[in-house]
């Protein structure tokens, strides 16, 4: 009776070691956030039932990831990381690295109690311009300059295919911003100073993100497969309406001005499934946007039913403050209780979680809200599908880069190009001839593809030389001109060089260096030495067509007489093969103007409308050519036999 007493106690224990074992596994099993053919509202209340409030708190954290490791996604439950601009994972960094980066954070985060998978953003802006060899189309300012929506979404869906290709869920774009004084160090970020254009142009979420089904209710965030990202709106809003251009400052207006120009692109994003929606760093009549309840959580949550989750801007929480910074404590309770989500730019996981959670056990933030901001977090996790599929492979690293969207960006720096001035007495220089004598080449942008791309690119502020693979415009003068032509190139020449080496014409490339964000800000708008040197020298001596690169129209009137043909290209990434295309009549120019040519810097601002509107160039200006009639016979046989046939009696 003993030893069976004995045997007994020995089964018992290991029954109950079995149940401790085995239950929170079959518990997990069963749980149902983790079953993908449950809705999506049900998954989401099963987990948040099993969240801890610090699991909650976890989910509203966006750090730089160079300031977190795997112990720390999984012990602080931390919902999101970045790669601000140019943080990557070693210089000219492959797909692989970028994968294998993304999925060492992310097996953190699925090592954590619930297993809640991190999602990961970036600034993909105009391409993956964060990352090496990777396509990178025209900045907005160009594409709005295409009239063209359908191209903007192809442009999208390209872009999304490239993030994923390095295992990267979450873009920080499409930018709508409206700009509406050229001033502004982010103009080039906006696709016109028109919201009519720029509403046309969320266009590129449907890229981005996939089409919304049809029966898809509206407001609710949407990511159709695992070639599409999770897309962010911004900057919301009033963010290109500043004082005098500045960035991260005042937009002095009032509510019939902002709801008719800075807010109607956000009714068409979140009708188009956006995602998710970042706050501007500016303020709107002196009240900082981090800290507006009226416009975040009245206007953007409730009156334009927005489901998905608001996030900050990097440190922008910080900068309620003035000094930034100068009461954490503040300007967390603040943000949060305006109805930011997820805090981007969080210094200290410990610190942040602290603050929180004081706040929310004193009362003072309820905890309605932070289940609020968890919910929408959780709700695109879902819709994105990083539960099923949170690590990624190699299976679309090909994707980057490919030529298929190299060919696609030449065809939007084509349609991107607008042609402002085309000869003088009545007889037009472009199209070029590809056959002639000898040209000349200059400028400092000809030959430079950090130039040629400006800011966000590769690096935050962009850089000068050939920092990525793509076509510089030399590059495409010289695959394009016939052979027999002779070709020099001089970055900077002199008069007396011009006007002794006999060339039949001269292509100028010029324009301003890159920059980004408040570091572009500038009220002078002068075509940075020696653009304007080169231009007087060039033009002084010979036939020449200036080719303009800039972020913003630039001050060109004391100079246009003197200039042959002139052509606006803006900023257009890596594929210079389509300025080529267009300047020696393989298409014709048929670019508008998506914004205002002033004069003088005295007129700004000045949009379309204003009732002192006197511009150089009228807003949707573009002078057009067609194509050369010799290239449409390379590629048209029947014609060229039409037009060459010799009749015999």
């Amino acid at each position: 009776m003993e030893r069976m007493s004995k045997w007994v106690s020995v089964l018992l224990v290991g029954v109950l070691l079995f149940l401790r074992l085995c239950l929170p596994v079959a518990l997990a099993e069963d749980a149902k956030y983790k079953n993908r053919n449950q809705p999506i509202n049900v998954r989401i209340r099963d987990l948040m039932k099993r969240m801890t409030l610090e699991e909650k708190i976890g989910q509203m954290m966006q750090l730089e990831r160079m300031k977190v490791d795997a112990e720390m996604m999984r012990n602080y439950s931390i919902g999101s990381l970045l790669s601000g601009g140019g943080s990557v994972p070693r210089p000219q960094a492959t797909a692989e690295d970028w994968i294998n980066m993304v999925n060492g954070y992310q097996k953190g985060s699925l090592s954590s109690r619930l297993g809640i998978p991190m999602l990961y953003g970036i600034d993909a802006i105009h391409g993956h311009n964060n990352v090496y060899k990777a396509t990178i189309f025209p900045h907005n300012i160009g594409l709005g300059a295409t009239r063209d929506p359908e191209l903007v979404k192809k442009i999208g869906a390209a872009t999304a295919l490239e993030v994923r290709a390095t295992g990267i869920p979450y873009t920080f774009a499409p930018c709508i911003a409206v700009c509406r004084d050229p001033r502004w160090g982010r103009c080039y970020e906006s696709y016109s100073e028109d919201h009519k254009v720029v509403q046309q142009m969320t266009e590129i979420i449907f890229g981005l993100q996939g089409e919304i089904p049809s029966n898809s209710r509206k407001g609710v965030p949407y990511v159709g497969a695992k070639d599409k990202v999770v897309a962010c709106a911004k900057h919301f809003v009033g963010d290109g309406g500043t004082i005098n251009g500045i960035d991260e400052n005042n937009t002095v207006i009032n509510w019939q001005g902002l709801r008719n120009i800075h807010l109607p692109a956000y009714y068409n994003s979140i009708m188009k499934g956006v995602s998710t929606v970042m706050v501007s760093y500016s303020s709107w009549n002196g009240k900082k946007m981090h800290a507006n309840v009226d416009l975040i959580t009245g206007y953007l949550k409730n009156t334009l039913k927005f489901r998905g989750f608001v996030i900050s801007d990097f440190e922008g929480v910080d900068k309620i403050t003035s000094p930034p910074d100068a009461n954490y404590t503040y300007s967390v309770h603040t943000a949060i209780q305006a109805g930011i989500d997820m805090i981007m730019g969080v210094h200290s996981p410990q610190e942040f979680l602290d603050i929180v959670k004081m706040l929310v056990e004193k009362n003072f933030i309820p905890i309605t809200r932070i289940n609020d901001a968890v919910r929408r977090i959780l709700r695109v996790k879902f819709v994105a599908g990083i539960f099923e599929n949170p690590l990624a492979d190699l299976s679309l690293a090909s994707h980057l880069g490919s030529q298929a969207h190299r060919d696609l960006a030449r065809e939007a720096v084509r349609k991107s190009l607008v042609l402002l001035k085309n000869g003088k007495n009545g007889k037009n220089v472009l199209p070029l001839p590809k056959k002639t004598s000898k040209i000349l080449v200059a400028g400092t942008h000809a030959n430079n593809l950090g130039n040629q791309c400006g800011g966000w690119t590769i690096t935050w502020q962009g850089v000068s030389g050939n920092i990525t693979a793509g076509t510089t415009i030399l590059d495409a003068i010289y695959k394009t001109m016939h052979p027999g032509t002779e070709i020099v190139y001089k970055e900077t020449p002199d008069s007396e060089f011009v006007k002794s080496s006999k060339f039949s014409y001269a292509i100028v490339v010029v324009g301003e260096p890159p920059y980004a964000e408040f570091m572009g800000d500038n009220l002078n708008l002068t075509i940075p030495e020696p653009g304007l040197s080169t231009i007087k020298n060039v033009c002084g001596g010979v036939k020449c067509v200036v080719i303009l690169l800039s972020g913003r129209p630039l001050v060109i009137e004391p100079y246009l007489s003197s200039i042959d043909a002139l052509v606006a290209a803006w900023l257009p990434g890596t594929e210079g093969q389509g300025v080529a295309d267009v300047l020696f009549g393989d298409y014709g120019f048929t670019g508008k103007l998506p914004r205002t040519w002033f004069r003088t810097v005295d007129q700004l601002p000045m949009n379309v409308g204003d009732p002192h509107y006197d511009p150089l160039f009228t807003f949707g200006f573009g002078l057009t050519t067609k194509q050369s009639l010799l290239w449409l016979a390379r590629y048209n046989p029947l014609w060229f036999w039409l037009n060459n046939k010799v009749c015999c009696g």
